[in-house]
């Protein structure tokens, strides 16, 4: 058996399916885990990335991941740069003290794709929350050797790798039916969070006109820096539709009104009147109503996560006589992996230098700011092992 040091989530006490869950909190304690297996890896995760399913597993919604993998308690955590201490006897394509990045691959398809999560909902396995922990060699990457670029930039890989892939998506269905038009005369609008960011790097680099709303000035310098249009979500704060209130409160459907309004108008004024030809919208929930209402003809509107809520409503012949298209996927191919860290290295799309790092001691605070939009960077890091 291995011992480390770990944060830990310990599963929540059982609910009637009608009550709101109970948020769970992370626990410093020593963590026992099995020795390796043959294809495995002992890892000393050095940085990590608090990425959007940390959130989901302590606020445990949409479930409890615990009760559902069936454990007492788990370690979280699957983006992170690791170093490797040791590896299983059939390992053959990584060395003592190489410095990976962590796949978040728990259980593929045929394809390739994930069907569970490393360190979320797959069973067993032990996230990068910890000094030490195991991973399957073939959910580790090298970085390139001798590469332009820090430790602390490379650790932002998670949300880039998903962005290559929901953007290689979208990008592929707009194309599909309007192959012969300029980007140069097509919006593409976002808002979210670095994943966002990421992809809006992607179409600027295929012409497309491109802008993002965000909430408070270091972001939206952010945003500039890239050569992105920045849209101040200020100007339109009411925007969380809510149907009941919409209906019964005079007040808020006038609030909510004049938001929309202002959004609508800032997308005409970018698009030339034509509306949103894709729209990346990563937050879903009560935005998704002024999502709609922004996107033009032949337009889509593309999704890889769902931060402010998971259930959406179309009308169905709406969609079909605009010609819309929807786009929704989760991670991206295991197979390609080695393709977007190369991508990354050749071209310089990969995160900014960190701004926010935290310490070990400190990973309770980082959830606590980033739960409540205290986190100012769009890629916010906890060191681990780190110097």
């Amino acid at each position: 058996m291995i011992s480390t040091d770990a944060w830990v989530l310990y599963a929540g006490p059982e609910t009637e399916t009608a009550r709101q869950p109970i948020p769970g909190e992370l626990r410093r304690e020593t963590f026992t885990f099995p020795d390796l297996d043959d294809d495995e890896v002992l890892v000393e995760p050095l940085y990590g990335s608090w990425e959007a399913n940390l959130d989901h597993a302590l606020s445990r919604n949409p479930v409890d991941i615990c009760r559902q993998r069936r454990e007492e308690k788990i370690v979280l955590g699957n983006g992170a740069l690791v170093r490797v201490i040791e590896r299983g006897r059939n390992v053959k394509s990584l060395g003592e003290g190489d410095v990976c990045m962590v796949m978040p691959f728990g259980k593929r398809d045929e394809n390739g794709f994930a069907e569970l999560v490393f360190a979320y909902d797959a069973p067993g396995t032990i996230g990068v929350m910890a000094r030490r922990t195991k991973v399957h060699a073939d959910n580790l990457v090298p970085l390139p050797s001798g590469s332009r670029h820090s430790l602390l930039r490379w650790t932002t890989y998670g949300r880039y790798f998903t962005a290559w892939d929901n953007w290689k998506v979208a990008s592929a269905c707009w194309r599909a039916q309007l192959p012969h038009a300029d980007p140069e005369k097509h919006l593409v609008f976002g808002w979210g969070g670095g994943t966002t960011l990421a992809e809006l790097a992607l179409a600027k680099r295929e012409g497309f006109r491109v802008a993002m709303t965000a909430s408070n000035d270091a972001r939206l310098r952010e945003i500039a820096e890239l050569g992105i249009t920045p849209v101040d979500r200020r100007r339109f704060p009411n925007l969380a539709y809510d149907e009941k209130r919409y209906r019964d409160d005079p007040e808020y459907r006038t609030a909510y009104k004049a938001s929309e309004h202002v959004l609508l108008e800032t997308i005409a004024e970018l698009s030339d009147g034509k509306g949103v030809s894709i729209f990346l919208d990563n937050l879903g929930g009560g935005l998704y109503r002024a999502t709609m209402r922004a996107i033009g003809r032949t337009g889509i509107v593309s999704t890889v996560g769902w931060k402010t809520g998971m259930r959406l409503w179309n009308l169905r012949a709406t969609e079909c006589i605009n010609r819309r298209l929807h786009v929704h996927t989760h991670a991206w191919r295991h197979g390609d992996s080695e393709t977007i860290r190369d991508f990354q290295e050749a071209t310089d799309w990969i995160g900014p230098e960190p701004t926010e790092v935290f310490d070990f001691d400190d990973v309770p605070k980082l959830a606590d700011a980033y739960l409540h939009g205290r986190v100012e960077t769009y890629f916010p890091i906890y060191r681990v092992n780190g110097t």
